[in-house]
């Protein structure tokens, strides 16, 4: 198995889209397909690149007021996969399950809508699901795939892009998804730490 991926295919939804720009300039400049949701797909075609709709691979709308968009096997699936199983390759052709090597997720701001005074109604709307299970997902796949899971990430992976014709090594992912894990941890920690304060 080589250490070395190239990036194809590249989920991105992302709640702050600043800095996001030049990744995708190299992404699209190294034939790299883009998959993306609401919001963040109107940016990427405003930007001048193809994107293909999320719904339309899942052939589900969001639903729930946005609570779900990515949660699908043919999401999860493309992410999940394992490269050098036979089984699982004959699986997703099976389903027509298109692996994804890219994913790009940052998290709703829960701390920031807590520190702002909002209601509760409100700060329970910004406890993310659909995000922080794709980058768990990939940070669990990180053989085979890129984990992007924030902002502050977005200068050092556009260099690798610039040096690497869209490939990455296996340290850099496991890099990648070691810094992912350590962001969820945090975000599952303010979660808790909100509930465990204003339990009655």
């Amino acid at each position: 198995m080589s250490e070395l991926k190239q990036i194809k295919t590249a989920l991105i939804s992302v709640y702050h889209k600043d800095g996001l720009n030049e990744i995708l300039r190299e992404l699209n400049d190294n034939g790299v397909e883009f998959l993306s949701t609401g919001g963040t797909r109107h940016f990427i075609e405003e930007e001048g690149y193809a994107c293909q709709a999320v719904e339309d691979v899942t052939t589900y709308p969001s639903i729930l007021g946005g609570r779900v968009k990515t949660l699908h096997p043919k999401i999860f699936g493309g992410i999940l996969c394992r490269r050098e199983l036979e089984g699982d390759m004959a699986q997703i052709a099976q389903y027509d399950i298109k692996p994804i090597d890219l994913v790009i997720v940052d998290l709703y701001p829960f701390e920031e809508t807590v520190a702002s005074g909002a209601s509760e109604q409100d700060i329970i709307e910004k406890i993310d699901i659909g995000g922080i299970s794709l980058i768990r997902a990939a940070a669990k796949n990180f053989k085979d795939v890129v984990i992007i899971s924030g902002r502050d990430q977005y200068a050092a992976f556009c260099e690798v892009l610039k040096n690497g014709k869209a490939e990455t090594t296996l340290a850099q992912r496991r890099q990648w998804a070691c810094e992912a894990f350590n962001r969820t941890n945090h975000y599952d920690t303010a979660i808790w730490k909100y509930f465990d304060e204003t339990a009655e």
